[in-house]
């Protein structure tokens, strides 16, 4: 209780530190497309002949505060859109709300992106993060004729993934337990399918997704080291439309439509409904026969619903829900299904008193996993609960006051048998409360964002206070430097084992009250996993139109806790005398990742070119030995570029191509016959035992290179302004590389990543 009152009371200190600005005035309001009543996104407002502007957020909400009473000219230009001109007049103490409708017009996109970045990158510190809209998720290669979010992170800097096929995302040395995702503010506890290619989420509902790869403010915890935020948009709030598409990996359906009709000025209504999935296990036996006469085996199904709320002067009321299943039936090693449910409301509301944004959801979800392998008894896993939070935003000129509160707590239930037939399971449940505050400061050359985080773990009775810090200063409108850094933790821990060959499962555990009392001989005084990060760079815009990044980051891992994979004996006072590593249910760990991540821009009209190139290096220690994990990849590379052409820009050719270092795996040493000794009366001079593997020095191999050339070519055919066609051709592994999946011990058979895959789409918008 004392704990949860020192959250409480840091929360009220930040409500009475409000300065007093009752001598200024302010306008605030949103921004929307007049045709369609959508939000529309990162978007310049200013008031002519001054230096107060800001750029409309991911609701679209803009607020210019601190300005001396009088009459001026507010202006915004969106990209794609004419320019409006308000005439607006303030007096002393007046608070005004002015929503700014923009007509969409028709311009050189590309060349209007270049501005945008620009201004976002001389007011946003923008340490290691992404933005990521669905116009730039459609400029990578169509793989199975649909781009998808899981394609585009892929080539983002210092972003791994492990595979085509059982793929996971690990970003700068943290694994996928140690990266928080939100849908609307609501925990998805997988948002990648089995097969490599695809997220749990459909492009055409995403309005916008924030990928920090490391450094993030206290709004974020529970995570110690990544975070992906994903924002939907509403739908159709003029007339019913929506979109269907096919192509042999996947068809989907989208329908939108108005609840209430779109009025400018008055109240709306509307409802967005989205349904993906895929039948590749059946396509692949007569289209892809040449991989496996059984069929790729990758099954799953994506349903997601929104009804959005929205009132006069801007706030808003979403309710949304899913429901994301995936199967995989491989013969040979395992057979695993999983499901994700959820449902919440996320709000936003503008007080019409007070200078504050606010904003909050609530959402429960679920998540279960269960494998079944030939070498081994099955293993299951499920995590549900809620997650709920409140947020608070202040306008002071061209500073920023935000703090929050977030409460949630899960039910974690997992069992798995280890190698050596040791049963390690676990039910618990857990619930968390944090505080944050977080402030802006900016001035024409330096930005600063100081915050910090309270979060109290209540199941582990620890609370944990988390100091973060990140800042960009100017030299001039062409080079920035920044930095970032903050102090990290998080209870959830990983279900799954570092020697899995194929890296499918993937489960939670909460973290455990019975983790080892010591490590590197010193007392262990805490029960969480702990991190701290430090991120530098600078960004240089070389010209108007190529841009470089650079970013070095060192990701601390002092504290980690995973599943003992050595255990052979019971935890009981009749082994006492066995080694602690050789009983306890879990490790805890320590390890440092590390690394350098360049970004490579060029935009100029028609055609566009992306390429990166991150060296990174992972270790970690756990006691007994200095080992790489498995996705320690040393050098990564990606560039894609797209082209348009034809005489209304309606043929578009895309290509990616990704090269990547071998990843760690464990040799082979021998083999032996294992004796199983399944009863007193087993004789080992009569029994046939199994043939046992002797591995070598964890993770000292290493695989071959990775490398692979998508290809896609795009045509539209537009029938009316609302009813388009556009066919997709693209080639998966255009010259038929043969990426290693995993390699079979005992047969010696090789199992390579997805092969050669031509694939052909068609889409219609109506």
């Amino acid at each position: 209780m004392k704990r949860i009152q020192q959250i409480l009371l840091l929360a009220f200190l930040t409500l009475t530190a409000i300065p007093a600005l009752a001598q200024f005035a302010e306008v605030r309001g949103f921004v929307y497309d007049k045709k369609t009543g959508e939000p529309i996104i990162f978007t310049k407002v200013f008031l002519e002949g001054t230096t107060n502007g800001n750029a409309s957020d991911v609701n679209g909400f803009y607020n210019l505060s601190k300005i001396n009473p009088g009459s001026y000219i507010l202006s915004s230009t969106g990209v794609g859109f004419d320019t409006v001109k308000i005439r607006i007049t303030l007096k002393p103490g007046g608070r005004i709300t002015q929503n700014i409708y923009l007509t969409q017009k028709s311009v050189n996109i590309n060349t209007v992106d270049i501005t945008a970045d620009k201004t976002e990158n001389l007011t946003e510190t923008k340490v290691s993060v992404a933005k990521v809209t669905p116009k730039q998720i459609n400029r990578i290669p169509s793989v199975g004729g649909e781009p998808d979010l899981a394609q585009y992170l892929q080539i983002l800097p210092g972003v791994v993934f492990t595979g085509d096929q059982g793929g996971q995302l690990y970003i700068r040395g943290g694994s996928p337990i140690q990266n928080k995702v939100l849908l609307d503010g609501m925990i998805v506890y997988n948002p990648f399918h089995s097969i490599g290619l695809f997220s749990v989420f459909e492009t055409d509902i995403i309005r916008n997704a924030d990928v920090y790869t490391g450094g993030f403010g206290a709004e974020y915890g529970g995570r110690i080291s990544a975070v992906m935020d994903v924002t939907t948009r509403d739908g159709n709030k003029q007339k019913l439309s929506g979109k269907i598409g096919s192509n042999p990996f996947t068809s989907k359906l989208l329908l939108e439509g108005p609840l209430n009709k779109y009025e400018e000025g008055k109240s709306t209504s509307s409802f967005i409904l989205s349904g993906r999935t895929s039948y590749l296990e059946k396509t692949s036996k007569n289209i892809y026969s040449y991989v496996d006469t059984a069929g790729l085996p990758f099954n799953f199904t994506d349903l997601y619903g929104k009804i959005s709320f929205n009132g006069t002067n801007g706030s808003k009321l979403n309710l949304f829900g899913f429901k994301f299943t995936d199967q995989v039936n491989y013969k040979a090693p395992a057979a695993i299904k999983w499901n994700s449910t959820g449902f919440g409301a996320s709000f936003v509301v503008i007080p019409g008193s007070s200078s504050v944004l606010v904003d909050g959801s609530f959402a429960y979800s679920g998540y279960d996993i269960s494998m079944k392998e030939l070498t081994s008894k099955p293993r299951f896993s499920k995590i549900n609960g809620f997650n709920a939070g409140l947020n608070f935003t202040y306008f002071i000129g061209k500073d920023e006051l935000k703090y929050g509160i977030e409460m949630l707590g899960f039910q974690t239930d997992f069992q798995f048998t280890n190698a050596a037939n040791t049963v390690i399971k676990q039910e618990q449940f857990t619930s968390e409360i944090a505080s944050y505050t977080k402030y802006k400061h900016a001035t024409n050359r330096l930005i600063l964002e100081p915050s910090i985080r309270a979060h109290y773990y209540a199941s582990l009775a620890e609370m944990s206070i988390e100091p973060r810090f990140s800042a960009k200063y100017i030299i001039n409108e062409f080079i920035r430097f920044k930095l970032a850094s903050g102090f990290f933790s998080q209870n959830l821990l990983s279900a799954g084992s570092d020697r899995d060959i194929v890296n499918l499962f993937y489960g939670f555990l909460s973290g455990p009250e019975d983790a080892p009392k010591t490590f590197r001989g010193k007392a262990v005084t805490s029960k969480l996993q702990k991190a701290r990060h430090i991120i530098a760079g600078f960004e240089f815009d070389v010209t108007n139109r190529f841009q470089i990044n650079v970013e070095g980051y060192i990701k601390k891992f002092d504290q980690l806790t995973n599943i003992n994979r050595d255990k052979i004996y019971p935890n009981t006072d009749e082994y006492k005398d066995k080694p602690a590593y050789q009983r306890e249910n879990y490790i805890i760990e320590d390890g440092v990742a590390k690394g350098i991540d360049f970004t490579f821009k060029y935009e100029k009209q028609n055609f566009y070119l992306w390429a990166t190139y991150s060296l990174g290096y992972v270790s970690r220690y756990d006691g007994i030995r200095n080992y790489n994990p498995h996705y320690d990849r040393r050098h990564n590379v990606n560039i894609v570029s797209t082209y348009a052409f034809g005489k209304k820009h309606n043929w578009e050719v895309d290509c990616r191509w990704n090269l990547g270092s071998g990843f760690p795996f464990t040799q082979t040493q021998g083999f032996y016959e294992k004796i199983l000794f399944e009863n007193i009366n087993s004789s080992y001079t009569e029994q046939n035992g199994q043939l046992g593997v002797i591995y070598g020095q964890l993770n000292l191999g290493r695989l071959p290179w990775y490398h692979r050339l998508d290809i896609s070519m795009k045509k539209k055919w537009e029938f009316s302004k609302n009813n388009i066609l556009e066919t997709t051709l693209g080639v998966t592994n255009a010259y038929d590389r043969n990426n290693l999946f995993y390699f079979d011990r005992i047969s010696y058979a090789k199992k390579y990543q997805l092969p050669f895959l031509p694939s052909f789409g068609i889409t219609m918008t109506f």
